[in-house]
């Protein structure tokens, strides 16, 4: 099992790493980059201490235990540094972040279990709005797992996000003042999304798969292998009163209520962080106050993307030949 273990943390860091000659020469000395499934790891001397958004050398092994992390069932590490489960409630929206000017809604799928309180449940998508528009991110739908197949959707109001299969590949928009940009960090599966001055993100889709599915119990089938979403948000400009089930833990004066230690430590609110729908701000503690007149009718009709965005591709650093490591595409 060790030995396993290893292999899919090694297979983890390969796909999502850019390769160095030096890429393992050093410990990394971040506390929260501990080891990936108890397996100790090691990253390059060029990566700062928060490495896990802001190096590209090695994001994201362990980045689950970073601060801003939300995986699993749902496991989270909030701003605080202090680990807590949120687990909502299968086929429901919750807030996570609820600022002023940004807004984050996850959805959760998951499943029920005889004899259980609780549903298993994992973060398929996300709904982020911030001023007029809206960014959606989320998992299909997937029996059997291909990590060659992108199973990633990206639409920003209404309209898909399409990005080559290749890492590198970019994407950006100008929205108001601020230019959004989506990057690939693989050829599938994985993307940073920033808007710069608000948020930055890592997302990756990731399966449930067959051993992990038996250690938990959690009972996946063939037909649904519930690729889920697994995030890291960084912040910046963030009010005194943000909240949400993570946003909370950013505020200064948040102290957590759970009770750390134990081994599942629960946070608690889901009435105060259940919203109606992936795209409405509406939660009972929401702070956001968006810029459009529109927003419900926007939200409404954000089910399945349709129409392909227009956009123009081009080598980011003038293609291969000329020793270019990517795709940037604009509309």
């Amino acid at each position: 099992m060790h030995t396993i273990v290893l292999l899919l943390c090694a297979l983890v860091s390969a796909s999502l790493l850019l390769p160095a000659a030096d890429a393992w020469t050093s410990s990394c000395s971040d506390p929260y980059f501990k080891g990936c499934y108890g397996v100790v790891q090691k990253c390059p001397a060029a990566c700062p201490k928060q490495c896990e958004v802001d190096c590209a050398y090695c994001k994201p092994i362990c980045a689950c235990d970073k601060p801003g992390a939300v995986c699993q069932d749902p496991r989270f590490i909030g701003g605080d540094g202090i680990m807590f489960y949120f687990h909502g409630k299968k086929d429901a929206d919750f807030c996570i972040v609820s600022d002023t000017n940004l807004h984050i809604n996850a959805h959760f799928i998951g499943k029920s279990k005889a004899g259980r309180k609780r549903d298993f449940t994992w973060v398929q998508s996300l709904g982020i709005m911030f001023g007029s528009h809206q960014l959606y991110i989320g998992a299909n739908k997937v029996a059997i797992w291909d990590d060659s197949l992108d199973q990633i959707t990206l639409t920003l109001d209404t309209t898909p996000v399409l990005l080559p299969a290749q890492r590198g590949a970019s994407w950006a928009s100008q929205l108001d003042a601020a230019e959004l940009k989506i990057s690939r960090i693989a050829d599938t599966n994985a993307m940073t999304v920033e808007l710069p001055g608000s948020f930055k993100l890592i997302a990756r889709v990731v399966p449930i798969l067959e051993e992990e599915s038996r250690i938990h119990g959690y009972g996946i089938t063939p037909e649904d292998c519930f690729a889920h979403l697994e995030i890291n948000f960084k912040f910046f400009g963030l009010s005194d009163d943000v909240t949400g089930v993570l946003g909370q833990t950013y505020a200064p004066s948040f102290r957590s209520p759970v009770k750390v230690g134990v081994a599942m430590p629960i946070m608690g609110g889901e009435s105060n962080f259940a919203a109606s729908a992936l795209m409405k701000p509406d939660c009972a503690v929401s702070k956001f106050k968006s810029t459009s007149v529109s927003l419900a009718s926007l939200a409404d009709s954000i089910t399945e993307p349709t129409h392909p965005a227009s956009i123009s591709c081009a080598s980011e650093l003038g293609g291969a030949t000329a020793g270019g490591r990517g795709i940037v595409c604009r509309r």
